[in-house]
Order: C-alpha cells, then structure tokens, then sequence
C-alpha cells in the first residue's frame, strides 16, 4: 500500500480561520476591504514594530506598488537576486525598467555584497533600486548591504516573502528597507490562500501605494481619476484567514526549524549533504529544508522521492539563467548556479511529524547507495 503524499509545502490551518471567516459573513463585508482586512494589517504592524502595512493580492503586488512609488520607470536599472523566484522580477518589467542581476555567496546562499558593490560601479546607470530577497527563509547580509545601498543612495525593497517572522540582529527581516513584502501564498508559513503584504516606515510612500492599490481613484463622490492604478487589494475573506493564521506564526516557525534539525540530524553522517547556512546573527523560519550534494545528481534523488509519493523540488533556476533573460546584465561568481545544479528542497510542511522526516531521509539514503 502506497504511503499517503508528503508535499512540499502544504497549508496548515489554525482551527481559528472558519470563526474569523464566518464573521466576515455575518459582517456582509463579503467585498474587498472591511474590518479584518484592517486587522490583519495591525497584526503585521505589531509584529514587525513599522507603523504602516498595505495588505494585497499578492507580494508581487507588493513589489510592483514599490517600484511605482519610488518612481522607477523605463530606462531604469533596478538590481536584484538571480537567486530567486520570478514574481520577485516581473514587476521591475512591469514598469519597462531594466533589471540587473547579483549572484549568491556561500555564507547565506542570498545576494553576495561584494558582487552587489561590483555592480552598482559597473552598472551602465546609476541604480535606483535593490530588490534583496531573503531566500528559502533565510536573512541576507544585511549590514553589509543596506551599507551599500546608503553609501549609493540606492533604495531598497526587501523581498521577505519567504521569511516572514525571520530575524536579524532580533529585528524582523522585511523591516530594514525602505519597503518590506510578505507572502501568503498557498505554500508559505502563513497562507491566505492568495496574498501579499507591503510595509514600509515612509506613510506617504505607503498611502501613495494604497491609491495606487485602489484604481488610483480621487478623493470626489463618483469615479473621479487624474492618474492609473490597478486592482490589487486584499480580499475582507482572506484577510479573515491571515488574522487565525498570525495567531499561529511564532509556533509555524517553531515547528519548520524543528523539522529542519530532524533532517539534520538524520542526515549527519552523509558528507557529500550541505544544508542551506544561517548567517550567525540571524534566526530564520526554516521555510523549506533545502541542502546540496556535492556528487549525486540531486534529479535522481528527487524521482526517487516521487516514486515514494514524496514531492521534492529543484532549487530555483537564477534568473540571469532564464531564457526570458538571456540579454540581461549579470553580475555572476558561479554560486547560484552550483546552488541550482546541485539543490534540492524537502518536504518541510508544519503537519510532518518525526517518522514523516525519517520516511523522506530513507528514502533518500537508499538513492544514494
């Protein structure tokens, strides 16, 4: 009898969510905004301690709404991780601006400060922004960067939204930028099925954003429009499903790192394994469990999973990898290129117990033999 799936990444539920829902219901904010949609922003904004937070559709949303406000525009250059997911770099071409891609160091798998600085003195223009994502959870070298990016005047978005309730220092990652973006997509540490959230310590850079959010609409008793915006607002329904799931995330993240040291532990003796590294001064949430083999070829090992009903995934093709990119300025030292060779993500979902890891790791260790 073949074992039941283990994904990825699953949803975990609270228990919470159907009473917040069905309050939205007896509220009849069934429509875009009402009050859970403005408690769910006040949970972010206790959580990360900045006093303004934008809840949207998506963190891409998120990301777009932050490159519109801080005026990028065509001809721009806006640099980024290559390490990392699409929806991080679609908007920069959204706004017909022109990304320029940083490689990875092995230190935290995230954008390396030495290539990022190599860069900015290279780039054909002066960058006018950084999109720095915190990958599979973990927290970037943020000293050094945001050092960077203030020694240039370059702007920066953090894209935590991986590594929300991610620490540096004990400051939350998403918080040292001039913009933060979480997710809440279907495979996060919180979901609310589809969502995304913007915050940022500047309130004018965050109202601008929220006109923008709302169809760019002038403040007049009809439909009144001197500017374009877009439809990018969170649902009252799923905001309801955020507010359960932040009552949880202190023991999500609780739980993701002690699925990590589970692997780690049951992993050990195998040299040629390297887990993703966590920078000394930061604490991560361990979103997924991701490693590298130094010999074997992690595909191999990931068919071998499947044929156990067990989802495992490649890590992320870098973008300057991409075909859609093939004309794109990089800035490379083979780090992330190695990461995606060589990587592969666990199952890490909150629901896994003990013998769920074991099962993963024995069947690894027999691809391997």
């Amino acid at each position: 009898m073949q074992h039941a799936r283990l994904f990825l990444s699953p949803p975990h539920m609270s228990g919470r969510e159907q009473l917040y829902i069905a309050e939205a219901f007896e509220s009849n904010y069934i429509a875009p905004l009402g009050p859970m949609v403005e408690q769910f922003e006040q949970s972010i904004r206790d959580l990360t301690l900045i006093p303004n937070a934008l809840a949207l559709s998506s963190a891409t949303a998120a990301i777009h709404l932050a490159l519109r406000v801080l005026g990028v525009g065509a001809g721009d250059v806006v640099l980024a991780s290559s390490f990392t997911f699409i929806g991080s770099i679609a908007p920069i071409l959204y706004q017909n601006a022109t990304p320029v891609f940083i490689d990875s160091d092995t230190q935290s798998w995230n954008i390396d400060p030495a290539i990022l600085e190599k860069a900015i003195v290279s780039s054909p223009k002066k960058p006018k922004a950084l999109i720095l994502t915190h990958l599979y959870g973990q927290c970037a070298d943020l000293n050094n960067i945001i050092s960077i990016c203030n020694t240039h005047g370059i702007a920066l978005i953090e894209d935590a939204a991986e590594s929300l309730g991610a620490t540096y220092n004990g400051k939350q990652s998403g918080t040292f930028g001039d913009f933060g973006v979480y997710s809440f997509n279907g495979n996060k540490i919180l979901t609310t099925s589809g969502g995304g959230m913007l915050v940022s310590p500047h309130k004018e850079l965050i109202d601008k954003a929220r006109f923008y959010s709302t169809q760019a609409r002038d403040d007049a008793p009809y439909y009144e429009h001197t500017d374009y915006g877009y439809n990018y607002r969170m649902s009252n329904i799923l905001a309801a499903i955020g507010v359960a799931q932040m009552e949880v995330l202190a023991e999500r993240i609780t739980e993701r790192r002690q699925i990590f040291s589970w692997y780690r532990e049951a992993l050990k003796d195998i040299s040629e394994i390297t887990f993703m590294p966590e920078l000394s001064e930061t604490c991560g949430n361990r979103w997924l469990t991701t490693l590298i083999f130094e010999h074997s070829d992690p595909n191999n090992i990931r068919l071998a999973l499947e044929s156990e009903n067990i989802e495992s995934r490649p890590l992320w093709k870098p973008m300057h990898l991409q075909p859609l990119f093939k004309n794109a300025i990089s800035f490379q030292n083979g780090t992330s290129e190695k990461l995606f060779e060589k990587g592969l993500c666990l199952p890490s979902g909150t629901q896994m117990s003990q013998e769920d890891v074991l099962r993963v790791c024995t069947t690894l260790k027999k691809a391997l033999k």
